[in-house]
């Protein structure tokens, strides 16, 4: 929403609006600083945001801190009364209203750093008035928005319009017909979503740009997460975009490329002997003042993850697939795409019909097959995890509960694959499509083979493997 506080921070030049009510393709945004004044056209996307959120077109009503309704032409004329080097308050533009914790449903304040909901420690989800989304961003806007990445979709992502971005172009990746091997397994629509292409080579960049542009925007400086790979290399590459302190939990056993990537990208690498789980543990016992941006122990990395199911929906027309295959490890990805899937809804830019959702992870540690399997709400922790699947080796997830609720509401499943049988697929999938996936995304190849054989899939349906990174990074699991 558009917030104006007169007790809000200062900035170091005037703004002031200049809107002409002509034609919103005339309309302009004059900004008076130190020089000659900036103007922006309000006939691209982001400027008409703005303008249907003033009302022009929908009658809306600006809102004024503190939540005093005024008409366009009050506006713009308190603005244009500020001298020419006074100070105002920065202007949201936002749909974004609050935090939800997803077990007790508390809320919490956005504008605030936040990680676990403050009474049953569970995860928060960005809460957004999608009523006034819709009215800032159609659908059918989008097939003339110039921007590719996943701020394609900012409107529905909590960073405010106004605030620059911490981005490397993530998103916007190729979503590609699997010929050659599905027609060997008699599939008529199987489909690749190729997350290597991301900027760190993995689909880690969508949740890090987001939440360190959001961590950075509310003032954090330092910035820590445990990892198994590629989600500390994100956080590295992110935070060096943002000029932020980077600190990276390892364990010791991480691919080396991973460990090489967070160091060259300037952040603080600590190397610990056990899993992520007790890198986890380590960053908990220091209590430094760096801000977590652990998996889902922080609300805006699933809101770049959730960009997923944009992308997918309109890469596909607005019909989602009849299954999606997923690897899981902390299960981000899965849980955002879920999310996604409802807001459209809410949106009317889908209908009601979902995909069935599967979770793929490896035999030496599948704490959600395990609990699937058992008909169990929460996975235990699971014992002596081990696997060459880095980004599957997560013993304990805390969004657990999330994830088996979307398995169970969606009528798909869980699946477990050794890593041998990765391995052998990997190089199927590589010298059929021409992608050298990583382990994570090949045992969804291996899954895929087990789910048709045992008929819980058909080879008619549209199916979407989710390859999420890389097999570059896994050099020594591939030469071995």
């Amino acid at each position: 929403m558009f917030l104006f506080s007169p007790g809000g921070a200062r900035v170091k030049s005037a703004v002031v609006a200049s809107l002409c009510r002509r034609s919103p393709k005339k309309a302009l945004w004059s900004a008076v600083g130190s020089g000659a004044p900036h103007r922006f056209s309000l006939a691209n996307n982001t400027w008409r945001s703005i303008l249907l959120s003033l009302g022009v077109f929908s009658g809306t009503k600006l809102i004024l801190s503190p939540l005093l309704p005024i008409g366009l032409s009050d506006f713009t004329k308190k603005m244009a009364a500020i001298a020419p080097h006074g100070s105002i308050a920065r202007l949201h533009l936002m749909f974004l209203t609050h935090l939800s914790c997803t077990s007790c449903g508390l809320r919490h304040d956005w504008g605030k750093l936040q990680n676990l909901c403050t009474a049953c420690r569970k995860p928060l989800f960005a809460v957004y008035d999608l009523e006034r989304a819709g009215r800032a961003l159609k659908r059918d806007a989008l097939l003339t928005r110039a921007e590719k990445s996943l701020w394609r979709y900012r409107e529905l992502l909590p960073v405010p319009i106004e605030t620059s971005l911490v981005s490397l172009s993530e998103g916007g990746t190729p979503l590609l017909r699997a010929g050659r091997f599905g027609v060997s397994l008699q599939m008529q629509d199987l489909r690749i979503k190729d997350e290597s292409q991301n900027p760190t080579q993995s689909f880690k960049a969508r949740g890090m740009s987001v939440a360190v542009s959001m961590a950075k925007y509310l003032g954090a400086s330092k910035l820590v997460a445990p990892s198994a790979g590629n989600a500390g290399g994100a956080l590295a590459a992110y935070a060096a975009r943002a000029g932020l302190e980077a600190h990276v939990f390892m364990p010791r056993d991480t691919p080396r490329s991973n460990i090489i990537e967070c160091r060259e990208f300037g952040a603080c690498v600590t190397l610990i002997d056990g899993l992520i789980t007790d890198c986890a543990a380590e960053i908990a016992r220091r209590k430094e003042d760096w801000f977590d941006v652990s998996t889902l122990k922080e609300p805006y990395r699933i809101e770049g993850k959730k960009t997923l199911g944009y992308e997918l929906a309109e890469q596909l027309n607005w019909e989602l697939p009849d299954v999606i295959i997923y690897p899981t490890g902390g299960g981000t990805g899965l849980i955002g795409m879920w999310k996604a899937f409802d807001e459209m809804e809410k949106l009317g830019w889908i209908g009601q019909k979902r995909p069935r959702m599967f979770s793929v992870q490896a035999e030496g540690c599948a704490p959600i097959v395990r609990a699937f399997e058992a008909g169990e709400n929460s996975a235990a922790e699971f014992p002596s995890a081990h696997t060459l699947a880095a980004g599957l080796r997560v013993p304990k997830a805390i969004g657990d509960f999330l994830i088996l609720n979307i398995l169970r509401q969606s009528n798909g499943g869980a699946i477990a694959v050794n890593d041998a049988e990765m391995i052998r697929v990997a190089a199927e999938v590589a010298s059929s499509e021409g992608l050298f996936v990583a382990p994570e995304g090949a045992a969804c190849f291996a899954a895929l083979k087990s789910l048709l054989s045992s008929g819980k899939i058909s080879p008619d349906q549209s199916i979407v493997i989710f390859s999420t990174g890389s097999g570059i990074k896994y050099l020594d699991c591939y030469d071995s």
